[in-house]
């Protein structure tokens, strides 16, 4: 069964600027857009996340699915996270 609350996690790598970067513009549109609960994982910690995402980091995926790499992509953010995108 799904969940009502939609989750976002940020792949990232220890010593990563452009994952230390997506962070950071996260967490200042976090002021501006109600943003769900961002959990942080790094791909270094689970063989799988590795396999999947090696060198190809920070991944912001919404529950599971990747919604951009490398850059934040606000306006592609937005949009999923508009009413009746998320599920």
């Amino acid at each position: 069964m799904a969940s009502n609350s939609p989750r976002l996690t940020v792949v990232h790598r220890q010593d990563c600027e452009l994952c230390d970067e997506m962070l950071s513009e996260l967490n200042a549109l976090s002021r501006t857009l109600t943003l769900p609960p961002i959990d942080i994982v790094d791909v270094d910690s689970d063989p799988l996340l590795q396999r999947r995402h090696g060198l190809d980091v920070p991944v912001l995926l919404l529950d599971g699915s990747v919604v951009c790499r490398h850059r934040l992509d606000v306006a592609e953010l937005r949009r999923l996270l508009r009413p009746g995108n998320v599920s």
